[in-house]
């Protein structure tokens, strides 16, 4: 009898597929599925209408402003996509999201399809093109200038535009296709903030409140004026952050630790002010961005009060809306807001990492309003 293990039969060999085959097949598939155009996704609808509108005041007032959507990353472009591009979300899936808002602090538009958005957790400005769908970002180039800070931005109708950085003191400008020309300003401000540009005049007017003013600067970086000093008078600043011209060249100034804003002719002096301290509807806590529409009333977004409150070209308060929170028409700490020609009004809502946009709704197209609540005293603080 045989001693010892008896060895262990030889495992069987792989079967080997021929890569050949395989190969063509793969390729057949992917050219098969470049064909066929159902495998493109067409652009989606922006700012999809939501089954139930929202609006402010709610029913039965007439409605004054209406949610239309947000921004929060170049996903809600909705860009088309063409078949390799969505065959690559297949296999791969979407990738990491491109143009995510970190800290929007600062939003303008050019008035016709192109939305900028000063992030200063970013160290960035988006671009976001309604139109093409395209997304692209905004930085001075490596080894002329940082943008430490972006927090305001202001768009020229010529094709700049500008951006505001405190952390640098300066404020730069990038030409229309994203060339970089150069800085305002250096040596000239404190801590530029809040912005606004005069097209017919070529002047930029720039909240500095680390000087307590505004400063007004012509296109040859010299200083046209400077408006306003420390204190809690009448033209006096206490920490202005954000400025906006209205239509008939008016300055508005958000007066922001004194509670107020207050209202500067064409020349620079002193009109009046709208608004004080106080925790009632049509006073202010923190007031920051602003803007005034085509009909002169002006909306202010208060960061404390989470809300955007809108006046008449009196000073009176028509309505309000916002709350602290997440959902739409919801803010926590809304920082900037800005109205463009078409009636759009668009708010960083910084700390939910998003813009939010709304739209006016004209007054001809409701029954006459009046205002919700009787506009408090103007008061100096």
């Amino acid at each position: 009898m045989p001693t010892g293990n008896a060895p262990n039969p030889s495992p069987a060999a792989p079967h080997r597929l021929p890569r050949a085959p395989l190969c063509r097949a793969a390729l057949a598939a992917l050219a098969a599925g470049l064909l066929l155009p159902g495998c493109a996704k067409p652009a989606g609808v922006l700012f999809e209408t939501a089954d139930t509108l929202i609006v402010w005041p709610p029913p039965p007032d007439a409605p004054r402003v209406r949610y239309v959507g947000q921004l929060r990353s170049a996903d809600d472009l909705r860009a088309s996509r063409n078949a390799l591009q969505e065959l690559g979300r297949t296999v791969f899936g979407p990738g990491e999201p491109v143009g995510v808002l970190l800290g929007p602090i600062g939003v303008c538009t050019d008035n016709a399809r192109r939305v900028f958005i000063a992030d200063r957790a970013a160290g960035l400005v988006h671009v976001y093109d309604l139109d093409s769908r395209r997304y692209e970002s905004l930085r001075p180039p490596a080894g002329e200038h940082t943008l430490f800070e972006p927090v305001s931005v202001a768009y020229d109708p010529a094709g700049r535009l500008f951006v505001s950085d405190p952390g640098a003191g300066v404020v730069h400008v990038f030409q229309d296709g994203g060339a970089y020309l150069g800085t305002l300003g250096d040596g000239q401000i404190a801590r530029p903030v809040g912005l606004a540009f005069d097209a017919a005049r070529q002047l930029l007017y720039i909240a500095d409140p680390g000087d307590h003013r505004v400063v007004v600067l012509t296109m040859q970086d010299t200083v046209e004026a400077s408006i306003g000093s420390r204190g809690s008078g009448p033209g006096q600043f206490n920490f202005p952050t954000f400025v906006s011209l209205g239509p008939d060249g008016r300055l508005f100034v958000a007066d922001t630790l004194n509670c107020r804003v207050q209202v500067f002719g064409p020349d620079g002096a002193f009109e009046r002010s709208v608004g004080s301290r106080g925790d009632l509807p049509g006073y202010f806590s923190q007031p920051k961005g602003l803007a005034v529409d085509a009909e002169g009333r002006l909306f202010v977004v208060d960061a404390n009060f989470e809300a955007v409150q809108i006046f008449n070209e009196q000073g009176q308060l028509l309505m309000s809306f916002g709350q602290e929170g997440h959902g739409p028409g919801e803010f926590w700490l809304p920082v900037d807001l800005r109205i463009d020609e078409s009636g759009r009004l668009w708010v960083a809502d910084s700390y939910n990492r998003r813009v939010q946009v709304f739209e006016i709704i004209p007054p001809e197209a409701t029954p006459a309003h009046e205002p919700t609540e009787p506009a408090p005293e103007e008061q100096t603080p």
